[in-house]
């Protein structure tokens, strides 16, 4: 239980940092949504900003959870701090060389990547150039997230977490900030996106000083033990990863295809698929993220029990949470869409294209989160194959459902066909993992999930039927922020009541927590 309290206390650091990373998030969405809608400068923003994001997945944020953690956790436990820090050092090297490498040719193969990934902007010379110049500005945007991400790797391995994780909150505040200050344009994008990437990676330098972190072989040792043990379990993680960022792509080439799935698409896909991502990022991201330093030291343990127990805790906390929210997107789809970001050049069209994507996208929302969670187990048990194939399955499946669900759904179709690919993908990891580990209780997380789905079912019930009495009338924007309110409080309300209803074991832990903190 401790290991438990422990886990959800880093995980609410996480989670807290990462909610107001959310936030800024949202605000710095609604700018772009107002300034540029869902046409030329908002779907060069997309493009240009998800191609350095597909490398730092691979060579930044992936990499540190797959292969730093479980690396520099072990020799935390096992080696001296000497040891740790020349580690550290080497890996260093290694990553500026790469990186640097990367950079260079993104910027030179900009034009020829924004075309294979938005093959739909090529009959629009405007919208192709504006991506492949925004492309060719942003790119060092790698370089610098990827060692912010390294930075957070070797903190985290140090049970080090909040700074690294209000880190991202920079990003927000810079472009909200410059994008405000040039307008409509590329400017303000480009220079808040580089400047974010600096101040992400230089609050985390005093943190990694004061740790003990010291600079002692610059650039002159790239060889050490367990850096071969890194690009070992990295390389199937970097596989893994593509694959994922593979499947974002593959939407935006679909999603380019203004004369199937219509105008806006690549843009429409983003700000639904963003507020995805909100919870994802508050509470799965989080928990995944702190979890994953116990299951590397609990896979260590000849023992597996607590490792099955902790993983059990994770599955069961990520339904809790993830299912109720999926109804409530489901249910109040249009009116999330339209308080967040309606307004200025995002109009009733873009309103009503990103409201379904949402809806077919929260599907699966369940599914994205408890995915991290098992994948993490994976990583922790140093087995990054196995992810590695089942998101390749998934991408095919992704491909397929794609052609199938684009002609007679839209743009919906492209957010449907990523759900169902997500649910594949989560329960095929979780009976590999079942049966990797030698067997677990199954029939308890079945029994949590059914007594969840109910109650969440019927709080979305309840949550539709006060949505549709528009007790604050009116089309402006403070009347579509007090229905939305109201009905967030009653999902929220009746949610609690209906996990009593149904004996959720969750609500009564945390109703039993409340009690003794106020004891």
């Amino acid at each position: 239980m401790s290991i438990n309290k422990s886990i959800l206390r880093s995980a609410g650091i996480i989670g807290i940092a990462t909610f107001f990373s959310r936030l800024l998030g949202f605000i710095r969405d609604v700018v772009i949504a107002r300034l540029f809608g869902v046409y030329v400068y908002a779907q060069a923003f997309v493009i240009a900003f998800r191609i350095p994001n597909l490398l730092r997945d691979l060579v930044g944020e992936g990499a540190a959870n797959a292969a730093f953690v479980p690396v520099f956790s072990e020799y935390k436990l096992k080696h001296t701090k000497e040891e740790f820090w020349e580690l550290a050092n080497v890996v260093l090297n290694i990553l500026l060389v790469v990186l640097t490498a990367l950079t260079l040719l993104g910027i030179m193969f900009s034009p020829l990547i924004v075309r294979l990934i938005a093959p739909g902007f090529v009959s629009d010379p405007v919208k192709l150039a504006t991506t492949i110049r925004l492309t060719r500005i942003i790119f060092p945007y790698i370089l610098l997230i990827s060692l912010a991400a390294y930075s957070m790797a070797i903190l985290n391995s140090l049970q080090h977490f909040s700074v690294p994780a209000f880190s991202p909150c920079l990003l927000n505040v810079s472009i909200i900030v410059f994008a405000l200050l040039f307008g409509e344009g590329i400017q303000g994008l480009a220079s808040g996106i580089l400047i974010g990437g600096i101040l992400q990676l230089v609050v985390q330098v005093p943190v990694l000083y004061k740790k003990g972190f010291r600079i002692n072989s610059f650039l002159r040792r790239f060889k050490h033990p367990a850096a071969v043990t890194i690009g070992k379990l990295m390389f199937p993680r970097l596989l893994s990863s593509c694959i994922y960022q593979l499947n974002n792509f593959v939407d935006s080439i679909f999603g380019s295809l203004a004369t199937i799935v219509g105008e806006g698409g690549v843009a429409i896909l983003y700000f639904a698929y963003r507020l995805i991502q909100f919870p994802l990022g508050i509470f799965s991201n989080a928990l995944s993220q702190a979890i994953l330093p116990e299951f590397s030291t609990q896979a260590l343990e000849e023992s597996r029990d607590k490792l099955k127990h902790t993983l059990l805790f994770g599955l069961r906390s990520i339904t809790f949470v993830m299912v109720p929210v999926s109804i409530v997107f489901m249910v109040l789809s249009r009116s999330i869409i339209s308080t967040l970001f309606m307004g200025g050049k995002f109009d009733v069209y873009s309103a009503d294209m990103t409201a379904n994507a949402l809806f077919f996208y929260s599907i699966g929302l369940f599914a994205y989160g408890a995915t991290k969670i098992l994948q993490s187990c994976f990583f922790a048990l140093k087995d990054t194959v196995t992810p590695t194939k089942v998101s390749g399955l998934a991408l095919g499946l992704n491909i397929i459902l794609n052609f199938l669900l684009m002609f007679p759904l839209r743009i919906a179709g492209l957010a449907l066909a990523t759900s169902i690919s997500g649910i594949s993908t989560c329960f095929i990891l979780f009976f590999m993992l079942r049966k990797k580990l030698g067997g677990f209780n199954t029939k308890e997380i079945a029994a949590s999930f059914l007594r969840i789905l109910a109650a969440s079912i019927c709080m979305g019930i309840a949550c539709y039927f006060v949505s549709q009495k528009q007790i604050f009338p009116g089309f402006d924007a403070l009347s579509r922020a007090l229905e939305l309110g109201l009905s967030l409080i009653v999902a929220f309300v009746s949610y609690v009541i209906f996990c009593f209803i149904f004996r959720v074991q969750e609500i009564r832990q945390f109703w039993q927590w409340l009690l003794k903190r106020k004891l």
